[in-house]
């Protein structure tokens, strides 16, 4: 049964990614692919289905901004974070309905410590993209740093309906629900 489920996303995955490149959250593939997401029990699966959502999530579609994209990850990952919010800003003012742009964006505040900036930046990747679930990740980490463990809970509660295969997240909440007791 679990090739036949491989397979079957396998299939499903080829098809998609032979259909025509919109990219963004925008994109007509990401429908199947979170349906595959939430429905699999196979967490090798769904890690394989959430590396093409974030593929597309990456994309923008325009040669430009994903220049941008690409020189805010590059620096984001020789951990030059000026470098890194200096490129997603460019990208957010250029192409602020590109909610990935902003879910970057967001990481890099977190990272330089802006939570208030992150959080912003979250919300805004929000309402582009409701079925983001590292932004509604990041936004749980940020609300248990800030001792808002209800509102952490609620963020991971929607992350558990999109993703629920997401490595880690029933550990994240047994914690929170660990340390925060009837606070939660």
């Amino acid at each position: 049964m679990r090739a036949g489920v491989r397979l079957g996303a396998a299939t499903l995955i080829l098809v998609l990614w032979g259909t025509a490149i919109m990219a963004d959250q925008r994109d007509p593939r990401l429908a199947p692919l979170f349906d595959r997401l939430r429905s699999t029990d196979d967490p090798r699966e769904a890690s394989v289905v959430e590396q093409f959502i974030w593929e597309l999530w990456t994309l923008s579609g325009d040669e430009k901004l994903d220049a941008l994209m690409t020189r805010g990850l590059r620096a984001l990952n020789d951990g030059n974070q000026r470098a890194a919010l200096a490129a997603f800003d460019a990208l957010v003012e250029a192409a602020p309905d590109f909610a990935e742009g902003w879910n970057k964006r967001a990481t890099v505040h977190w990272l330089l410590g802006n939570l208030d900036e992150s959080v912003d930046d979250i919300a805004a990747t929000l309402s582009l993209e409701p079925r983001h679930f590292g932004a509604l990740s990041g936004l749980a980490m940020i609300r248990e740093a800030q001792g808002r463990a209800f509102e952490a809970m609620e963020a991971l509660e929607k992350v558990r309906v999109i993703h629920p295969n997401l490595p880690q997240l029933a550990n994240r909440i047994q914690q929170l629900m660990d340390k925060f007791g009837q606070a939660v």
